[in-house]
Formats: C-alpha cells, sequence, structure tokens
C-alpha cells in the first residue's frame, strides 16, 4: 500500500511539474512572438474605411509585395470600430483618420494608440441636389453636417470658409453648432452619422461631406461639391498604430512603401486632385 501510494504520489508531482513548465514554456513563446514584431505571423493587417483607402491600399499592398510585406486589409464602413479594433490587436496599424478625431476617440474610449505618419488629405466638400452654388441656398435651409465631434467641427469651419456662418473666435477644431455667432440665414444645422449623410443629401438643402463617403455615393469632390476644402487644410490622415508597437520595423517598411513615389503618382491620377498625398 506504501509503495502504492508513493508511486501515485511521484506520479501527479511529475504531472503538475511538467504542466508548469508547459505554462513557462507557452508563457515564453508568447513573448518571443511579441519581440519578433508586428510580421511575426507573417502578415501585417491593416484596416481601412471602404472606397480611396480601400482603393490606396490595394496599391500599397501590390508595391509592397516586392519589398516582402505581405498585407491583410481589412475593410469598415463605419468609424468607431476600426479604432476598436486595433486597440483589441485585431488590426496592427489602421488608416483612414485625421489627428483630430484620434486625439478625441483615444480621450474618449482611453485607447493606447498615437499616428506614426501621414498618409492622404481627403478635403471636405458641401454638396446638393438643390443648388450649384451656396450663395443659392434659402433662407432656413436644412444643412447636414456629421455628428462625430471632430468632424462636425471640421464641417462647421468649412462652412464658415464659404461664409454661411461665423464662428466664436478661437474655438477652432473643438467647434460645435452651439459656438455659431453669427447665422444671419438662419439655416438649420442637422448632425447625422457622416455615412448615411449622402443617403440623406435629397432631403437636405446642402450637407457636408467625407470625402471617402462622396466617392463612395459617385461624387468627384473636385468637380460635384458646391464648395471644398483648400488643397493646403491642414485634416490630413495618418498612420495609427498601438503605442506599444510605434517602434516596429515593420511600422517603417510599411510608411516606406505609403509614401513613396510610385504611391503619389498612383493617387494623383486615381483621384484627380480629390485625394491629395499628405507627405
Amino acid at each position: 500500500m506504501k509503495k502504492w501510494l508513493l508511486s501515485s504520489l511521484l506520479i501527479l508531482a511529475i504531472a503538475a511539474l511538467a504542466a508548469c513548465g508547459g505554462g513557462n514554456k507557452e508563457e515564453a513563446s508568447g513573448k518571443d512572438k511579441k519581440a519578433e514584431g508586428l510580421l511575426s505571423d507573417g502578415k501585417l493587417t491593416i484596416g481601412v474605411t471602404a472606397g480611396p483607402h480601400e482603393q490606396i491600399m490595394e496599391k500599397v499592398k501590390e508595391l509592397a509585395a516586392d519589398k516582402e510585406l505581405d498585407i491583410d486589409i481589412k475593410v469598415f464602413t463605419d468609424y468607431p470600430i476600426v479604432n476598436e479594433a486595433l486597440a483589441q490587436k485585431e488590426l496592427d496599424m489602421n488608416v483612414f483618420q485625421h489627428v483630430p478625431y484620434l486625439d478625441q476617440f483615444k480621450k474618449d474610449r482611453d485607447l493606447d494608440l498615437v499616428d506614426v505618419g501621414n498618409a492622404v488629405n481627403f478635403p471636405m466638400g458641401i454638396y446638393s441636389s438643390k443648388v450649384k452654388d451656396v450663395k443659392e441656398l434659402k433662407k432656413g435651409a436644412k444643412i447636414g453636417l456629421p455628428n462625430d465631434p471632430t468632424n462636425s467641427a471640421r464641417a462647421l469651419i468649412l462652412f464658415e470658409q464659404a461664409g454661411l456662418i461665423k464662428l466664436k473666435d478661437g474655438v477652432g477644431v473643438s467647434a460645435t453648432v452651439k459656438d455659431i455667432e453669427e447665422n444671419n440665414n438662419d439655416y438649420e444645422f442637422i448632425e447625422l452619422e457622416a455615412a448615411q449623410i449622402p443617403v440623406q443629401l435629397d432631403e437636405l438643402a446642402a450637407a457636408a461631406i467625407n470625402t471617402n463617403f462622396a466617392i463612395e455615393k459617385g461624387f468627384t469632390p473636385s468637380e460635384d461639391s458646391i464648395f471644398i476644402e483648400p488643397k493646403d487644410s491642414p485634416w490630413v490622415n495618418v498612420v495609427a498604430v498601438r503605442t506599444e508597437d510605434k517602434d516596429d520595423e515593420a511600422i517603417q517598411k510599411f510608411l516606406d512603401v505609403y509614401q513613396s513615389d510610385e504611391m503619389k503618382e498612383f493617387i494623383d491620377e486615381t483621384f484627380k486632385g480629390s485625394v491629395i498625398p499628405g507627405w
């Protein structure tokens, strides 16, 4: 009986040690994978929004293959999901947003993300199916704009540039509809989901629409908008990653391809000024 008991205890002890050893090995393996960098699984998974960003990234993927970069593109149709996916490590990076949007989103959701380089600029435009010039907008007209804080502010600044309103001094990228100081024509400003504005354009007199959604709707921003941001607009889109990965060598390899002369030529020829290289 004593021999059987000792044997059983010995087997249990060996099993316990094996289990502990297995756990340590698995943990070390995870650390080794992290140490290998973003490309440790053979792919760089990048999130973009549907439309121009997707089209641009497809070209980047093509060029990156020659640089031994394997890019897996994940396409989204809603802004907030892309940053959440990056934070939850479903993506290695994303390309779809400008810095004011990223900063506000990080603050609101307590996410540890950072921009690592410029991508492209999408000049926001004012569109209408009813008038050909902003000066033709009637008193009390309903005007749409995105409802997220940064794109709402961007639209309001655009409306001010177009002469529709005057904002309080100094509000800048923090502007809200409450900061409209002068609205001489009593325009009614209606905040909507950015992706839904093109769909509801016929119900409005005019609306500020992000270029990616405008193009997705079939508009050519440089031709179909009734007012558009200047080409030197500061709202350049950026490449975002988790802060812990910002120094990964895969990021620089990616930027070398994205910010290349070949990509600049592709963007200029494809979008005819509706999308502008931001580097």
